[in-house]
């Protein structure tokens, strides 16, 4: 891993630090904060999340909370991004957390994701076939563009 690589997979880990201590104390938050991640901007600012998991089910993932953060601050284009469990596993995003990181910005497709075992890959590469380059602009007689 290369310095920045291990320096954002530290951030992503410290982040579920204060949750982790929280959950500590309720067994209805066995995962909650288990995971955090850590992504930086293209204009360098660094911003962290943690995975919500409450026992109903509700929930989202770390990078959903790191992208919220980004986007509070006026930014979405993500230079790099990280996820890793409080015992430092890193994790590739899921299929959801991919597509939201995408549709935030479509520059993101080049966004090196940190991915098991210290190395990167572009987020293109973790998202290939994207479906929104197979779908019509407006459904075949829908005239409305409601698409319903």
């Amino acid at each position: 891993m290369t310095s920045e690589t291990e320096r954002i997979v530290e951030s992503a880990v410290r982040a579920t630090d204060e949750c982790r201590s929280l959950a500590a104390g309720r067994d209805d938050w066995k995962y909650m904060g288990y995971v955090g991640s850590a992504l930086i901007t293209a204009a360098g600012n660094r911003y962290t999340g943690i995975n919500v998991e409450l026992v109903c089910g509700i929930g989202f993932c770390a990078e959903h909370t790191a992208v919220a953060d980004m986007l509070k601050h006026g930014e979405s284009r993500i230079r790099i991004i990280a996820a890793a469990t409080a015992d430092g596993n890193i994790l590739p995003p899921c299929g959801r957390c991919r597509e939201l990181i995408y549709q935030t910005d479509p520059a993101n497709l080049e966004t090196q994701v940190v991915v098991p075992g210290g190395g990167l890959r572009t987020l293109r590469d973790l998202l290939p076939l994207n479906w929104q380059d197979y779908i019509a602009e407006e459904p075949e007689g829908d005239e409305s563009g409601s698409g319903g």
